[in-house]
């Protein structure tokens, strides 16, 4: 069965390939949040989705600093 050219199959390919490819922008997205790459984040939550949200979500956050500078020594 054909429609607008396509088999079915194909355009459940393509579908399920756009669903994926919406799902990578996830751990990237968390990932610049927190000050890493976003291209690196989502080109890894291409191939490994699962692992790529959880190093997202457990990485620190490089943006907000976690204690005070300290003070210059003159």
């Amino acid at each position: 069965m054909e429609l607008l050219g396509y088999t079915i199959s194909t355009m459940w390919m393509i579908l399920v390939a756009a669903f994926w490819i919406c799902f990578a922008f996830w751990p990237a997205t968390v990932a610049k949040s927190k000050g890493y790459s976003f291209l690196g984040f989502f080109v890894l939550s291409l191939f490994l989705f699962f692992i790529a949200l959880i190093i997202a979500f457990i990485l620190p956050d490089k943006t907000s600093p976690s204690a005070p500078a300290a003070p210059a020594a003159e």
